[in-house]
């Protein structure tokens, strides 16, 4: 195992205190829990917007919570739910008198413990929305959309619904733009390596030298087909074509396209993906509105990396252009 760290017991806390550190006024916790995350300010009257999950994901989740996206982030051991209790937590720290709504990828533990949290928001009174977005075309076919993964879709649904609750928005109509975004989202990944869980030691599955696999999920869930590397332009074009199938994007449409590394792969080679993902749109006719490209959901340091499609309408384009300041990602207003 070759990781810059001290006690594998202690990974996450340590990482959760270096985060702290480096982003103080911008980032804080909740009574001195380093698993409950919040924002550094908060405004009164505003929907708040927690996510959770376990970490080895960065930026996904606590990445997101600053100024236009996330108010809080409850945080579990390296992929592993967070509990209710620290979902609890953080849903009573961002409720400043306008609801809180849950946006969280589709796994169990999660689904679970948000439910718990919930619940007991409510009998103190505070009103709960929940959105679970599960955009991995690979791990359901279409007609069984609600039993897929939640992937790198997750930073979509947080950029816009973080934009539209910035403008003071209910938590009814933040709930409905926030599930306007989960039917038009999209993302296939390929892994070409695994990543080690520090308290393991050892890899979480193994890909030979020279293979890959199409549809692996981030936390190394069994994809739809495992064979030999391919050109990227061979990749590409089996990953779009089934992003493009799936919802169906179709000639006419407007997009916006995110290509993300797992963790281990540069950002050369992610433009290199991104160069045939263009090419083939256009051919298609689909415009591209604004890419983005880089690590924006990753799973420790795997080789690999998944293209996400969101179609837009005015209403989406829009608030997909507001500005965003969060410790991890930052956007000046398009």
């Amino acid at each position: 195992m070759r990781k810059f760290i001290n006690d594998p017991v202690n990974f996450v806390d340590e990482m959760l205190e270096g985060i702290l550190a480096a982003h103080p006024g911008r980032l804080t916790c909740v009574d001195g829990n380093l698993r409950c995350i919040v924002a550094g300010k908060l405004r009164e009257g505003k929907v708040g917007l927690a996510t959770g999950g376990g970490s080895g994901h960065l930026p996904v989740f606590l990445g997101y919570v600053g100024d236009g996206m996330l108010d809080g982030c409850s945080v579990g051991g390296v992929f592993q739910s967070p509990s209710a209790d620290v979902m609890y937590e953080v849903t009573k720290a961002i409720n400043k008198g306008a609801g809180v709504l849950y946006i969280f990828g589709n796994y169990g533990g999660d689904r679970m413990n948000f439910d718990m949290a919930a619940e007991m928001a409510d009998m103190d009174g505070i009103r709960v929305g929940q959105v679970i977005v599960s955009d991995d075309v690979a791990s359901a076919p279409k007609g069984g959309e609600n039993r897929r993964r939640g992937v790198a879709g997750l930073f979509y649904v947080y950029k816009i619904a973080g934009a539209v609750a910035a403008e003071m928005a209910a938590l009814d109509e933040v709930k409905r733009v926030a599930e306007k975004v989960c039917a038009n989202v999209r993302t296939m990944g390929v892994a070409l390596s695994s990543c080690t869980i520090p308290e393991a030691g050892k890899p979480t599955f193994e890909i030979v030298e020279g293979e890959m696999e199409i549809g692996m999920g981030i936390h190394g869930e069994p994809g739809i087909r495992r064979g030999p590397i391919r050109r990227a332009d061979e990749v590409v074009d089996e990953m779009l074509r089934r992003i493009v199938d799936d919802l169906p994007f179709q000639r006419g449409d407007e997009v916006s396209v995110l290509v993300n590394s797992l963790g281990a792969t540069p950002k050369e080679e992610l433009y290199i993906m991104y160069r045939t993902v263009h090419a083939m749109l256009k051919e298609q006719g689909i415009t591209i509105y604004r890419p983005y490209i880089g690590e924006f959901a990753t799973s420790m340091e795997m080789a690999g990396a998944s293209i996400t499609l969101l179609r837009l309408d005015d209403e989406l384009k829009r608030l997909l252009a507001k500005p965003v300041q969060t410790p991890f990602f930052e956007q000046a207003q398009l």
